[in-house]
C-alpha cells in the first residue's frame, strides 16, 4: 500500500516535458521543509491505495506520460514496485525527487527530475551529492532559485560538477519571489548553458489551486 495525496490529470508544468498532458501521482509525506514549499497539503493525511488501484486510476485518464511526485515520493518503499508496474504497463514514467534520498535503485527507464536544494530553501544541507553519480543523460536537474545568492550557488555547482556536459539543467525562480525577467538577465549575462524554467501551471490556473 502507498499513502497517496492525489491523482489527477493536467499538463506538465515543469521539466523539459513542460506542456505535455500528464497524469500526476502525488504521494504523501516529505522529509524536508523548504521555506517556499507550495505543496504542504501533501505532508499528511493521504489515502492508502494499492499499486493496482493506483495503476487502474492512471489508466482511466488515457494518457501515457505519468509523473510520481510528492512530498518526497522516495520516502515510501512501495514506490519502487509502483514505478516497475507503471513501466510494465507501458507508461512513460517520471519521478520528481528532492535529491535528499538515494535514487540508486530507481529503475533506469524512469526519467528522474532531481531538485537540488539551494541555500534559500533552508534545506541545502540535505542534498545527497552522491545522487549525481546515478543520473542518466535522460534525467534532469532543477535548481529552484530565490535570489542572487541562490543563483551564484547554482552556477558554482553547475561549473564544479560540469553538469551541463552530462544532463539538461533547469534554472527556475521561486514563484512570486524572484522575477522571471531577473533570472533571465542573469543567465544571459553569464551565458550559462541552462534552460530557463518556470511553473507553467501557475500561469494557467490560480497559483494556489490544488490538483492541477
Amino acid at each position: 500500500m502507498l499513502e497517496v495525496t492525489e491523482i489527477y490529470k493536467s499538463v506538465q508544468g515543469e521539466s523539459t516535458y513542460i506542456g505535455f498532458p500528464c497524469v500526476f501521482v502525488r504521494l504523501t509525506g516529505c522529509n524536508l521543509r523548504c521555506v517556499w514549499c507550495d505543496t504542504t497539503h501533501a505532508f499528511h493525511n493521504g489515502k492508502n491505495l494499492s499499486i493496482d488501484q493506483i495503476v487502474d486510476q492512471v489508466k482511466s485518464y488515457g494518457i501515457n506520460l505519468v509523473e510520481i511526485t510528492g512530498g518526497e515520493p522516495l520516502l515510501q518503499k512501495e514506490v519502487f514496485p509502483l514505478m516497475e508496474s507503471l513501466l510494465i504497463n507501458k507508461f512513460q514514467v517520471m519521478l520528481e525527487t528532492s535529491g535528499s534520498l538515494s535514487i540508486k535503485n530507481v529503475p533506469k527507464e524512469v526519467i528522474k527530475i532531481l531538485d537540488l536544494k539551494c541555500p534559500g530553501s533552508g534545506e541545502e544541507n540535505k542534498n545527497l551529492w552522491e545522487n549525481l553519480n546515478h543520473l542518466a543523460s535522460t534525467d534532469e536537474i532543477k535548481f529552484v532559485i530565490a535570489d542572487k545568492v541562490d543563483y551564484e550557488w547554482s552556477k558554482k555547482v553547475l561549473q564544479d560538477y560540469k553538469l551541463d556536459k552530462k544532463i539538461p539543467i533547469l534554472f527556475s525562480p521561486v514563484f512570486e519571489k524572484l522575477k522571471l525577467k531577473d533570472l533571465t538577465e542573469w543567465i544571459l549575462a553569464d551565458n550559462l548553458p541552462v534552460r530557463l524554467h518556470t511553473q507553467l501551471h501557475k500561469y494557467i490556473w490560480d497559483p494556489k489551486t490544488i490538483g492541477v
